[in-house]
């Protein structure tokens, strides 16, 4: 079964049982963790993002977050039964999938190097860069194949914000997973140097995010929250990234106010 159940699906392991044929995916990740450059991007990504804008983290641990969110969503979604077009349109085989969706979580934001706004479409040729050379040194994937990949994995690099409709369902996984990352913590950098945007505000009131088995659609998300102002991460952020994802009919996403003195909202259900 799934590793999502046991840890609140926030972290993918690669040694439990899943839902898909993972033997590709787990020869790509040690890769994807260790590439210098790789490495280097998510350090210099957080520059323009933090530093210069005042918003939450986008570098390394946002990385890790969506990345292993993402493949969590894509277990539980496989396990029930939910169809993805991605790979399988393109003649790759079901293993590239969880490889699709690995890549485009790990370079969906590597844009931030140029600039925060428009970063999806800076992302675009950075990354086709980086995947020329990573295809090639996976050894899985002929020419032909290794551009099919490549297609996808910008396909959900550039849907990853709402300006542009996901065509597949593993680029609606990345959406998704992207706006997960919303826990307080999260922008403890932004908050701590005296930002206070929405953005910092509201996630500083998320406590927990959980990615489950869902009962009667494949997934439940459950986000618990202390103040009401983690409302803008879960309708404004959250539901415009689930909005025209594909995934809509999938995932189920409730958010619970857990303070007793402040019941401006008490519940959310999405």
């Amino acid at each position: 079964m799934s590793s999502s159940p046991g840890n609140g699906g926030r972290e993918y392991d690669p040694e439990a049982a899943h839902n898909f044929p993972d033997g590709r995916l787990n020869e790509v990740l040690p890769t994807l963790r260790s590439d210098p450059e790789i490495t280097a991007y998510l350090e210099a990504q957080n520059v323009n993002a933090v530093a210069r804008k005042g918003y939450n983290d986008h570098g390394t641990k946002h990385i890790e977050i969506v990345r292993n969110r993402a493949l969590c969503l894509y277990d539980l979604l496989k396990g029930g039964g939910v169809a993805f077009n991605g790979a399988s349109q393109q003649g790759l085989e079901e293993a590239d999938e969880a490889v699709i969706v690995a890549l485009a979580a790990t370079l969906h934001d590597i844009g931030h190097v140029v600039h925060r706004d428009s970063h999806a479409y800076y992302s675009i040729p950075l990354a086709a860069d980086l995947l020329d050379r990573l295809l090639r040194e996976f050894g899985f994937y002929d020419a032909g194949e290794a551009v099919r990949m490549k297609g996808e994995v910008l396909h959900a690099i550039l849907c990853h914000h709402t300006e542009e409709d996901p065509l597949t369902t593993e680029a609606g996984v990345i959406r998704v997973a992207d706006a997960l990352d919303m826990e307080r913590g999260r922008s403890r950098i932004p908050y701590e140097e005296g930002w206070r945007g929405i953005n910092t505000l509201s996630s500083q009131a998320i406590e927990n995010v959980s990615v489950r088995p869902g009962d009667g659609k494949p997934v439940l998300v459950e986000i618990s929250m202390i103040n009401a102002a983690g409302v803008y991460q879960v309708d404004s952020l959250l539901k415009a990234k689930l909005d025209d994802s594909g995934l809509e009919d999938h995932i189920r996403i409730v958010a619970v106010n857990t303070k007793s003195d402040d019941q401006l909202v008490e519940r959310i259900e999405l």
